[in-house]
């Protein structure tokens, strides 16, 4: 009987699957070596309907040669704020085989000036990626202008 409980039990596992199929050489890929390049592409990504509306987090995930593996949606919020979990961000980074990460998210009142809570959830990212070997390169703050605010620039990471 105990042999039949283990067997139904085993049925009840949930198997987790680890893929990752890149669709293009890495050669192909762009390289980034600086927040304005970052800043360039993730602005082209960004959906102009709602930039001005509602806070989005993305993350740009990169190689050990600053070649872009992919872009990753964090999360939306709402028109001042937008809730960024750390798991999320890492657990993307990992299944793209990831050597770091740069940060955006966008602010809709034009305003490039960071918050205290936009500092905060950098500081956390950044250690965390410290841990993990995966360093977050930069925080980049986007506006429906053509403005940006970078982290790195100006010296917070």
């Amino acid at each position: 009987m105990e042999t039949l409980q283990i067997q139904n039990d085993l049925l009840n596992i949930s198997e987790i699957k680890i893929s990752y199929q890149p669709k293009f050489k890495a050669s192909e890929r762009p390289q980034i070596s600086c927040s304005k390049q970052g800043y360039e592409i993730m602005k082209a990504y960004w959906n102009v309907d709602t930039i001005a509306f509602q806070e989005e987090f993305k993350i740009l995930l990169l190689n050990r040669n600053n070649r872009l593996l992919g872009v990753y949606h964090v999360g939306t919020g709402g028109m001042s704020g937008v809730v960024v979990d750390a798991k999320l961000v890492f657990c993307a980074a990992l299944k793209a085989a990831a050597s770091s990460i740069m940060l955006f998210h966008n602010h809709p009142s034009g305003n490039l000036k960071p918050s205290t809570a936009d500092i905060q959830i950098t500081n956390r990212l950044v250690q965390i990626g410290k841990f993990m070997d995966m360093p977050i390169l930069d925080h980049i703050i986007i506006t429906p202008d053509d403005g940006y605010y970078s982290f790195a620039d100006e010296g917070l990471i």
